[in-house]
């Protein structure tokens, strides 16, 4: 089997950005968990779009939604605890979130793919890397025993696995975290997605190994055009990475922008608090990083107004009240806020 007829696509970089078909349309997503202490408000009427061949960046702080809200559409929520309260996510014109489990079988691995955030856990420990690389290549594409070994072993070499020959015989404790966070970059692009979602897939890596996997997915959406979904709580990941970015708060989308207006023009008081917690080169050497002052919400509380209102600088009486939707301020910009935080007074 030739693997570059398989794997590069016709469409170059240039025709892939120009591509703006609909991918996936979520509206209105809310998932709940039901657990002995009450009701955990995870995901609060989340809506996105997304395009084919593109990079969107989901960003927040622990707890905000981000993971609950991609493992909701990807079917993966456990049921009970877990509810999906309302919603629709229509991927190229099938709501997901109606599919039955064998439908979503044939779909997860196929044509939607996830990088998990820790290979460790994500990989099975007593399961050699080639038997869990070969096993979507063989549900998924019918592939026999030999083609299945050799795609397996072209996909290691894939993502930069030296020697992959012999490496793909070891189990996933042999391998370092790098490695092992390769080989699930490798095993989520077996089957070539239209749609891949990585769960912060550098949290548990050095600072080098961060920037080679960074660059290599990078690479990979280029070369193959796949539409990318990136979670992250760091905001400074996504500046080469993402064409537009969710900014989430409390299972709610606060702001969503191109990336470079987040960075140049950010509308939310949390998105601003974010970019002021970043290290800066530029940052004098006896100026101390901004932190963000008190916690986040108690998710077992119905949320009723603004859910940063309590950490928030430039706080109203109406913001403990009422919870602002999300509302065009500039081309593409949107952001759920009844301040401007540029003048300092309500909108």
């Amino acid at each position: 089997m030739d693997f570059e007829t398989h794997w590069i696509p016709t469409a170059g970089p240039f025709e892939t950005i120009m591509n703006n078909n609909l991918l996936l349309d979520v509206d209105n997503l809310s998932t709940r968990f039901h657990i002995a202490e009450g009701t955990v408000y995870a995901v609060n009427g989340v809506s996105f779009t997304l395009n084919e061949c593109e990079s969107l960046a989901v960003v927040g702080e622990s707890g905000c939604g981000k993971s609950v809200t991609m493992l909701s559409l990807m079917g993966l929520i456990p049921i009970p605890p877990g509810e999906i309260a309302s919603g629709q996510a229509h991927y190229r014109g099938r709501d997901l979130l109606k599919l039955s489990e064998n439908e979503l079988e044939h779909l997860r691995g196929k044509e939607i793919a996830m990088i998990f955030q820790d290979p460790m856990t994500a990989l099975n420990p007593v399961l050699s890397i080639e038997r869990q690389l070969r096993e979507p290549l063989r549900v998924h594409l019918g592939m026999d025993e030999n083609a299945s070994r050799n795609r397996a072993i072209e996909l290691l070499e894939l993502v930069g696995i030296p020697d992959a020959p012999s490496r793909i015989k070891a189990y996933p404790h042999q391998f370092s975290g790098g490695m092992r966070q390769r080989a699930m970059i490798a095993m989520a692009l077996s089957c070539t997605p239209t749609l891949l979602i990585a769960d912060e897939p550098t949290t548990a890596l050095d600072v080098t190994i961060q920037a080679q996997i960074t660059e290599l997915v990078k690479r990979l959406r280029d070369e193959l055009g796949m539409a990318i979904i990136w979670i992250t709580h760091d905001l400074g990941v996504v500046a080469g990475l993402a064409e537009r970015v969710l900014v989430m708060y409390s299972g709610f989308i606060v702001e969503e922008a191109p990336v470079e207006n987040i960075y140049e023009d950010p509308r939310h008081p949390y998105t601003q608090a974010l970019l002021a917690a970043l290290p800066r080169i530029d940052r004098r050497r006896h100026d101390r990083l901004k932190s963000i002052p008190g916690a986040p919400p108690n998710l077992l509380i119905e949320p009723k107004g603004c859910p940063f209102a309590a950490r928030c600088e430039l706080v109203i009486e109406r913001c403990r009240h009422e919870n602002p939707k999300l509302e065009l301020v500039a081309p593409r910009h949107s952001i759920a806020c009844w301040m401007d935080v540029n003048t300092g007074k309500p909108r």
